[in-house]
């Protein structure tokens, strides 16, 4: 009888883990409370349109190929990409930039905005290209158990070219005086779920993934990637088991034996890996003497932002707008500071729009177009009712017009709301938060709370609260790195 691995969660890290484990002759057995798998990154299905639920980015696209490498595989056996250009567009208070996938376009709208610039992009993104090489290949695959694992003669000889101790936001000042590109250069850290300021510039290899890279789309929707992993792993052998909520995690000799689901299904374990939310997991299926963090500890983080999003399906095609939008209008340091210090309704909120039809119409009926709004709000902001949701609602239809052109609001013939209240009641989501742990310097590798378990030695952590952090190429990371910890420990 080989071993068993319960996986709680189908989110990206956990369907990665899946297919590692049931890759290395695991019997896998995935408990996912809702009825479909993805998490955060489930699809919405509602008279004719389809909305991708949580990601819609699809950035870093050399992690996916070489995730789906390491079991024989392309991305192109189970998904289409399509490059997306412009890559997308910001709405300014005074008009649109567009964002244009080639580079040498790239370097020139920076040059018409600041003399010298594009010389100086050139020396930024020689930069980032090297901390996004080593990052990558030296930093993200490490599990944080140990300072030893950084002992590294590499990473040692570049410890000042990968910029930890240094902002990103002064580091991007010592290239560009322009405001302008210097907001556009801190865009990509929003992802990271923290202050330009309190980000290690060593994360200018976002700068790098964003410019270099590119912005792609996969056809069908960002759901196409939860369909291939999920597809992947039952060709390893993992199972999914749908509806199957967890409540509790049983030990028994400082072991994790049994989990029990909500109808009372009981599965035994030899080793349980979490990939639902962390917190969640320590809090409400562990007794307190099994937990490896406190109240207080888990109070102490410093969270990537919760959200205000909208799904809204229109009856009409739209003219002139990309299937990406920023709309940076309004001031971003007030908006900051009213997500990570005030935690505050912001006032101004910038906020950004996916418009997916553009490019895949098979996502709306004919002649039809589906939208997803979206403004970053403080984590843990609750009171977000009706009257809220319909306030931010009206304020980016508002900005939408003025600055596209486009009048909606009587084409809007669905509509679904997603927030604060949601994160608790779909996700289990730790303070409401959309992104998990910001990524601050003291909130960096060994610095996270741990991928195991302190006080169980066969329950494991995977996720976006866990090394290496936010967003969907870590979370497949995530999920390997996982796997590896369990193989090493429970051998294969």
């Amino acid at each position: 009888m080989g071993k068993k691995v319960i996986i709680i969660g189908s989110g990206f890290a956990g369907m990665s883990a899946a297919a590692f484990m049931a890759k290395a002759g695991w019997e896998t057995v995935v408990l996912e409370k809702h009825d479909t798998p993805g998490g955060r990154a489930r699809k919405l299905v509602a008279d004719g349109f389809t909305f991708d639920m949580g990601p819609s980015w699809y950035w870093m696209p050399d992690v996916f190929e070489r995730f789906f490498a390491q079991f024989g595989r392309k991305v192109s056996d189970y998904y289409e990409l399509i490059r997306l250009d412009p890559s997308y567009r910001i709405y300014w208070d005074d008009g649109p930039m567009d964002i244009p996938a080639d580079y040498s376009a790239f370097r020139a709208l920076f040059e018409s905005i600041e003399a010298g610039s594009g010389d100086k992009l050139d020396q930024f993104l020689a930069g980032a290209e090297y901390k996004y090489r080593v990052g990558i290949n030296k930093l993200v695959f490490k599990p944080g158990q140990s300072i030893t694992e950084f002992i590294d003669l590499d990473l040692f000889k570049g410890l000042f070219k990968l910029e930890v101790f240094n902002s990103i936001q002064a580091h991007i000042q010592k290239y560009f005086k322009h405001p302008r590109l210097r907001q556009l250069m801190e865009f990509p850290v929003l992802f990271l779920g923290a202050l330009p300021e309190n980000t290690p510039a060593l994360y200018s290899l976002m700068n790098y993934a964003d410019i270099k890279l590119g912005t792609w789309f996969p056809k069908g929707g960002m759901y196409s990637i939860v369909e291939a992993m999920v597809k992947l792993a039952e060709e390893q052998g993992a199972q999914f088991l749908y509806g199957h909520d967890v409540n509790e995690i049983r030990i028994k000799g400082n072991k994790a034996n049994e989990v029990v689901t909500s109808s009372g299904q009981i599965f035994e374990a030899d080793v349980v890996i979490g990939g639902a939310d962390y917190h969640f997991i320590e809090a409400k299926l562990l007794e307190k003497k099994y937990r490896s963090y406190s109240e207080s500890y888990w109070d102490k983080k410093v969270l990537a932002p919760s959200c205000l999003l909208y799904y809204i399906g229109l009856d009409r095609k739209l003219k002139d707008v990309p299937h990406h939008s920023l709309f940076f209008d309004s001031p971003f340091e007030a908006h900051a500071q009213e997500i990570y210090v005030s935690k505050s309704w912001p006032k101004a909120p910038l906020f950004y729009v996916s418009v997916p039809s553009i490019t895949d119409e098979s996502l709306a009926p004919q002649g039809c177009e589906n939208m997803i709004l979206l403004i970053p709000v403080a984590a843990g902001l609750s009171g977000d009712t009706e009257e809220i949701r319909e306030h931010y609602l009206n304020t980016m239809l508002d900005r939408f017009k003025a600055l596209t052109g486009e009048d909606i609001r009587s084409n809007i013939i669905y509509k679904r709301t997603f927030a604060y209240s949601e994160f608790l009641s779909e996700y289990n989501s730790f303070k409401g938060n959309a992104y998990g742990l910001a990524n601050t310097l003291m909130q960096t590798a060994i610095l996270k709370p741990g991928c195991r378990s302190k006080k169980v030695d066969n329950l494991f952590y995977t996720g976006q609260l866990t090394v290496p952090g936010p967003g969907v190429p870590p979370s497949l990371i995530s999920g390997e790195v996982v796997a590896g910890q369990v193989l090493k420990y429970f051998g294969a």
